[in-house]
């Protein structure tokens, strides 16, 4: 089993998994093909991947923005979710990543609802600034770098319409930001970002224990 929720031992997240999450075979081959990456701890969750598909649906969502894309699990589950003409633009600065994910992007049907942004986040949030892009975007996702999460954040506070929803991914990082023992810099980066939030009257706020802790963060109309 890869991928459970913080708290969740195998055989509940495998039971949760079985009747929570409709992970078809193309999401399936993706998910355990990263499984196999030294680094796919960075995959996201089955259930979370269901979890954002449903809240882009629910907000009729057309244009979303991903900072970190990875092998691209999360992009396709919420590509899905837009419409043939919507958009979904992924932050990523490695090109291995996009080539991993682009046969199951096009397996899916979805690959031209997707458009990919290579290089820093930051300077990618910047030129959809520059472009024109404020207000103009239903949902975002954050799940990259910790140390640039307060940056990520800002921007897309910016990017996102009234009532628009981010989504910041490893906000209870395996439970290391409850742990006074633990000072390295992501933890601690993520403590400053997550008392930050909780103190932002210029949205609505819940982190929720789905995944490695997920903040979902509406953004209040001015």
């Amino acid at each position: 089993m890869t991928g459970l929720s913080i708290g969740l031992d195998e055989r509940l997240g495998t039971y949760l998994q079985a009747v929570g999450v409709r992970e078809d075979d193309t999401l399936r081959r993706l998910r355990e093909a990263t499984a196999e990456l030294p680094n796919a701890q960075m995959q996201s969750a089955p259930e979370q991947g269901a979890l954002m598909q449903l809240l882009a649906r629910l907000m009729g969502a057309r244009r979303v923005i991903e900072v970190g894309t990875f092998t691209g699990y999360g992009a396709l589950w919420m590509a899905r979710a837009l419409p043939a003409d919507g958009r979904l633009v992924c932050c990523e600065l490695e090109q291995r990543y996009i080539d991993f994910a682009r046969p199951y992007w096009r397996e899916a049907e979805v690959e031209g609802r997707i458009e990919v942004r290579l290089g820093p986040a930051l300077a990618t949030l910047d030129a959809l600034l520059a472009e024109g892009g404020a207000g103009a975007w239903d949902m975002a996702f954050i799940d990259a770098d910790k140390t640039g999460y307060v940056d990520y954040y800002e921007r897309c506070l910016r990017l996102v319409r009234d009532n628009g929803l981010i989504l910041v991914d490893n906000t209870l990082w395996y439970g290391r930001v409850a742990d006074p023992e633990v000072a390295d810099e992501s933890t601690e980066a993520i403590r400053h970002f997550n008392r930050s939030v909780a103190e932002d009257d210029r949205v609505d706020v819940a982190l929720v224990p789905i995944a490695d802790g997920l903040t979902f963060c509406r953004k209040r109309a001015e």
